[in-house]
């Protein structure tokens, strides 16, 4: 696995998995495994092109709840080729959806694979829709733990107010949020 700024790697092709990915939880594992498995199965590299600090961190002030050391780590596991990591600030946050394009047409996306509430560009005016335009672009569905309720990083959140350490550890899929246990 190797990790790239934005902007600094060049693919002739890719399959591309992109989000904040932030707590790297189960939801989140999937969309980078499916991402994976479909490099694999077209013979060209995995990416995953991911943020920091993730926008709801910069925007919202909400907690981040794996360091960039520690999702890089996991993703390693997911056995990911590589990994664009985007610096979140005001002048990233002020680009156009049209410069996030170029940056995927630069690395050769062949397929892009995003959440379902994906958004991007200045004001989030960039969609699924739109990226669809230019990009064969694969949603996956929200994941949902063993009650029905939907794996997000929002509900981690909430769940870490009320210091549900079990619950929280089940959406992670992992035994422990190095981030936050001190």
């Amino acid at each position: 696995m190797r990790v790239f700024k934005d902007r600094e790697l060049f693919l002739p092709s890719s399959v591309v998995s992109i989000g904040a990915f932030d707590g790297l939880h189960k939801g989140h594992q999937k969309l980078i495994r499916q991402a994976v498995k479909r490099a694999r199965e077209l013979d060209v590299p995995s990416v995953v092109y991911t943020f920091d600090p993730p926008p709801r961190a910069y925007f919202q002030k909400q907690i981040v709840l794996t360091s960039l050391d520690e999702k890089l780590a996991l993703m390693e596991k997911l056995t990911v080729d590589y990994i664009i990591v985007a610096s979140f600030n005001e002048h990233y946050a002020a680009r156009p959806s049209a410069d996030f394009l170029d940056e995927l047409i630069q690395i050769g996306a062949c397929e892009v694979w995003v959440g379902s509430d994906f958004r991007f560009g200045k004001g989030k005016e960039g969609d699924i829709k739109f990226l669809s335009n230019y990009f064969q672009v694969n949603t996956y569905p929200f994941v949902t733990c063993d009650q029905g309720k939907k794996i997000s990083s929002t509900r981690i959140r909430e769940l870490l107010k009320n210091n549900d350490w079990l619950e929280i550890y089940q959406l992670l899929g992992r035994e422990s949020l190095k981030t936050l246990d001190v």
